[in-house]
């Protein structure tokens, strides 16, 4: 497995078990306020780095790039700011706004990088094509 998909891996499983704690936190509290927070550490944290980490497992040429890792280090920074920052935020500190705003940018690069890296050439012709289904 290429190593930007093993980083992406250990990142999402990192975000989901801190997503699973907050989600425990609030069911125990009785406290849904910080629901949104929660919601972007599973999808953001969780769910969009697994899906990184398998597009580059299954695309190993383009996991060697040096972009994938930038990607990686550009949108893994953004979350790591952005989450907690969120939960902050919602957890009644609106000074933090501006914090939450800018990781969200952050957030947003790292995407437009792993796009850049999704439509740059360097597949062969044979992976693009449909397969023939087997008789």
């Amino acid at each position: 497995m290429p190593y930007v998909s093993h980083l992406f891996f250990r990142t999402a499983i990192v975000f989901l078990v801190i997503g699973i704690a907050v989600g425990l936190h609030m069911a125990i509290s009785g406290d849904h306020s910080v629901a949104p927070a929660h919601a972007h550490i599973n999808l953001l944290g969780w769910v969009t780095s697994a899906l990184f980490g398998g597009y580059y497992a299954l695309n190993p040429a383009k996991a060697q790039r040096r972009i994938a890792m930038i990607q990686y280090g550009v949108y893994t920074a953004g979350i790591a700011i952005m989450l907690p920052s969120l939960y902050v935020l919602l957890s009644g500190y609106p000074e933090i706004g501006p914090v939450v705003a800018g990781s969200a940018f952050i957030v947003y690069a790292g995407v437009i990088l792993f796009a850049v890296v999704l439509f740059a050439r360097g597949e062969s012709k044979q992976a693009l094509r449909p397969r023939e289904p087997a008789v």
